[in-house]
């Protein structure tokens, strides 16, 4: 999995948790421990799906847009980086006669397919609200 997603939940638990649910790019990237440019394209896409909405401006930002009680974080890894389980690259060759490396690609991509399919069904079951209490109770 790449960090995308992380990121994005991340940003997105902090909107929930401010106030107005809404900060710029500056301040989610220095509490996310990343650049601000990262931060803007994975907010872009969050943007993009809806997650957030941004206000232009002094004083602008990116603001909550989604209901924190209702997005899960299977709403936000298929935003963010559905298939990414995957490897781009996979051992083996469908060309040679050899049963092991003409079948190895296919037989792991199942694989990776049931197991994004697993991961998703748990983190449907988990909202951005459900993250932002776990981290308050270690307080």
């Amino acid at each position: 999995m790449n960090s995308d997603f992380v990121i994005a939940m991340h940003s997105l638990v902090l909107l929930a948790n401010l106030p107005d649910h809404m900060a710029n790019s500056e301040t989610i990237a220095e509490n996310v421990c990343t650049n601000p440019a990262r931060i803007r394209k994975v907010m872009g896409i969050l943007r993009k799906e809806g997650f957030v909405k941004t206000k232009e401006g002094i004083g602008g930002g990116y603001l909550l847009n989604c209901d924190s009680d209702k997005t899960t974080l299977s709403q936000i890894y298929l935003a963010i980086s559905s298939g990414s389980l995957k490897p781009h690259w996979c051992t083996g060759d469908p060309e040679k006669e050899c049963v092991i490396s003409s079948n190895t690609q296919s037989v792991m991509d199942e694989i990776f397919v049931e197991a994004e399919e697993h991961m998703q069904a748990y983190l449907n079951q988990i909202t951005i609200n459900h993250v932002l209490q776990k981290i308050k109770s270690l307080e």
